[in-house]
């Protein structure tokens, strides 16, 4: 099976500092290897999975590797992870705006071009949250998802569940980690499942209800 290299850009810059030149830029941005694994040439069905949400983490590369690992026909792909050229590639591509709502229209538009078609494509669409940021872009995806009937995971720590209720009650799956993500392509895939997450405490349900008997 072919292994197929996508990079993601993800800029060390951060806050409200002003953008670096572009000469600037190519030393300010760390290029990453994200890979996934495409099936197609055994016979399986490609799964397309696109991956939204925060840029601040390796998230990705976790669940890039662990499809890797487990041969999984998932094709992975993602909005653009540098900041600064997100931010900046409608003035770059058309032109200097004088005013800072006008170069973030133009800005908003080109990334919206790659966003809307990368998820209308996808059979799954992950939404990761974290703690430090205020993630507009992430809940306007998951609803975007949400609309077209796509099917979403969330990704987010505990802490913060309460205010995602509403995004998780629109999601399929709701994780706490990456590795919970690529355990849930893997079952939904293959059908295979890890180890039980709470370990010998772990009671399966025909235990719980006794074997044919209903729902409570």
């Amino acid at each position: 099976m072919n292994i197929a290299a996508r990079s993601l850009l993800l800029a060390t810059a951060s806050g409200h500092a002003r953008a670096p030149s572009l000469s600037q830029r190519g030393r300010q941005v760390v290029t990453r290897s994200l890979s996934s694994s495409i099936g197609g040439s055994d016979g399986r069905r490609v799964w397309k999975v696109y991956l939204s949400g925060e840029i601040h983490s390796d998230w990705r590369e976790v669940i890039a590797e662990g499809v890797r690992s487990r041969d999984l026909p998932v094709s992975l792909s993602s909005p653009n992870t540098s900041h600064a050229d997100s931010d900046d590639c409608g003035a770059i591509v058309l032109g200097m705006e004088e005013e800072r709502r006008n170069w973030d229209r133009i800005g908003a538009g080109m990334n919206d071009l790659r966003t809307k078609t990368l998820i209308k494509d996808a059979d799954i669409v992950v939404v990761r949250f974290g703690e430090k940021y205020r993630q507009w872009n992430a809940a306007f995806d998951a609803g975007y998802a949400a609309a077209l009937g796509k099917s979403v995971i969330t990704l987010h720590p505990p802490a913060i569940s309460h205010m995602l209720k509403e995004v998780n009650s629109a999601a399929s799956v709701v994780c706490e980690d990456a590795s919970q993500v690529v355990d849930t392509l893997s079952y939904v895939i293959n059908g295979d499942l890890p180890q039980p997450r709470d370990g010998d405490n772990f009671i399966p349900i025909a235990e719980r209800l006794g074997a044919g008997n209903p729902n409570p």
